[in-house]
């Protein structure tokens, strides 16, 4: 049984299409404080890459990142700097 992915805040963005995948990944960790943990659900091989190589780049951590059945994934990140 897979263990549930819980976050202080969470977005969908699976209808969503690069670059607008991480510029509302971006928004939403903003109104986060350092340390705080947003769960982002998306869908498609490009922002399953592009959206935890900058979440990186900009200073957050990856916790995790899962591929669910229905085919969209789940990114745990934690706020940085």
């Amino acid at each position: 049984m897979d263990s549930v992915l819980t976050a202080d805040r969470d977005i969908d963005i699976t209808r969503d299409v690069c670059p607008m995948t991480f510029v509302k990944t971006r928004i939403a960790l903003d109104r986060l404080a350092q340390g705080q943990t947003l769960l982002v659900r998306l869908r498609g091989e490009e922002p399953s890459r592009n959206v935890p190589r900058t979440a990186r780049e900009q200073g957050h951590t990856v916790l995790e990142q899962r591929e669910q059945a229905d085919g969209s994934v789940l990114i745990l990140l934690r706020k940085g700097k």
